[in-house]
């Protein structure tokens, strides 16, 4: 005499529906941060070359009206430079702590088999 087979098919289709429930809540989602981590770069690398260039244009045009060739450009440059790094280093220190907000600490890797002792 064999069992009815509509009881075990109830069962592994209830068993299915609460393995895929469980799977739904574990899975984890990571999100596609790679166009974002893009624009962010070309941001840092337009802040970086911008302040260089605005410097530089503003040093010509002191040096055309003071005609003080070539300690404008000179200054302007620098000053350009500086001022590129100043706020890329902002940037960088912004995104840094938003990372953090949203991923949490930054966390060490395990110890690999294939490290030099």
């Amino acid at each position: 005499m064999s069992l009815p087979k509509e009881p075990r098919d109830e069962a592994l289709k209830s068993l299915n529906t609460r393995a895929d429930a469980l799977e739904a809540r574990t899975t984890r989602i990571v999100p596609q941060h790679g166009s974002k981590a893009q624009g962010m770069a070309w941001s840092l690398l337009a802040q970086l070359l911008g302040g260089v260039f605005v410097g530089l244009a503003l040093g010509l045009v002191v040096d055309g009206i003071f005609h003080s060739k070539p300690w404008g450009t000179i200054t302007g440059v620098l000053l350009g430079f500086g001022l590129s790094v100043f706020l890329a280093y902002r940037l960088a220190k912004r995104l840094s702590e938003q990372a953090a907000r949203e991923f949490g600490p930054p966390q060490d890797l395990p110890p690999g088999e294939d490290e030099d002792d």
